[in-house]
């Protein structure tokens, strides 16, 4: 089994997890519904994407209030 022969200084590890930064989402406006919407991917809010409507959208329920 592998073992450490020397420990990993904070330098190396550093360089090492350079990479690993979380990145913000790239938004931009849905040119249909005008909701913001990721680049790249189908409005969550009407479905469009590339000038048609790519996913159907379900519409949503209105919530049972308690139950009985």
């Amino acid at each position: 089994m592998g073992v450490p022969k020397r420990r990993v200084s904070h330098a190396r590890q550093g360089e090492r997890r350079a990479h690993l930064a979380l990145t913000t989402p790239q938004l931009e406006d849905c040119p249909h519904c005008h909701a913001t919407k990721r680049s790249h991917h189908a409005c969550p809010t009407c479905g469009w994407y590339g000038g048609r409507e790519a996913v159907r959208i379900r519409a949503q329920r209105p919530a049972e209030s308690g139950r009985s």
